[in-house]
């Protein structure tokens, strides 16, 4: 299995999947900064544009922590919809559950929040779920479980975020009560280092 310090390395750039490890000067990449394997550095190749198209969705997938199949069903629901696709696409990733806890703060990388979310700690609109991938619509509500609110985990959170709230402008989050409200959905230009979604689009045009 490949660890998520090999992914970034692998990608040639940090994707932050160990959450707050990502930031100090022990994150791999920085020590490391060339793709893994019993050789050691190699100079870089150019990439084909069908080199940078992989290159791109293995990123994504990466970044989010979702399968092929996943991915390309999310592509296969909007190629045919009224709109701009890359919008449309980015938002399908963003606006998954574990995704907006993420956003919010509340987990330090997105699958420690898959974990939180599947393991039970929140409720949806005032209801028990437990499906990271689930699609969130405009004013839902996320909160913590009243009986999880004090969970060291969830508690440190939300600690930091009182003293230091930096939560994206599409997500209202109330740190008091643990909860995270959906304001709107996210623009493509909302979301920074994904990388350019058209090379996404034409690899699965193809």
């Amino acid at each position: 299995m490949i660890t998520a310090c090999k992914k970034c390395r692998r990608r040639g750039e940090k994707l932050f999947l160990k959450g707050e490890r990502c930031y100090l000067p022990k994150c791999a990449i920085t020590g490391k900064n060339y793709p893994p394997g019993v050789h050691g550095p190699k100079g870089q190749t150019r990439l084909s544009d069908y080199g940078m198209q992989l290159n791109l969705k293995q990123k994504i997938k990466h970044i989010y922590g979702i399968q092929e199949k996943q991915l390309k069903n999310y592509f296969l629901k909007v190629k045919n919809k009224q709109g701009n696709i890359r919008a449309l696409l980015i938002q399908k990733l963003e606006m998954r559950a574990d995704n907006v806890v993420y956003r919010s703060g509340m987990a330090e990388s997105r699958s420690q929040a898959r974990q939180l979310v599947s393991h039970g700690f929140f409720k949806l609109n005032g209801r028990t779920f437990n499906v990271p991938s689930y699609e969130l619509k405009e004013s839902d509500i996320i909160s913590v479980k009243e009986n999880k609110l004090k969970k060291t985990l969830i508690a440190e959170q939300l600690k930091k975020l009182a003293k230091e709230k930096d939560t994206v402008d599409w997500l209202s989050l109330d740190v008091a009560k643990g909860s995270i409200k959906i304001l709107h959905k996210p623009e493509y230009e909302d979301v920074k280092n994904i990388g350019n979604i058209q090379l996404l689009i034409e690899y699965y045009s193809r």
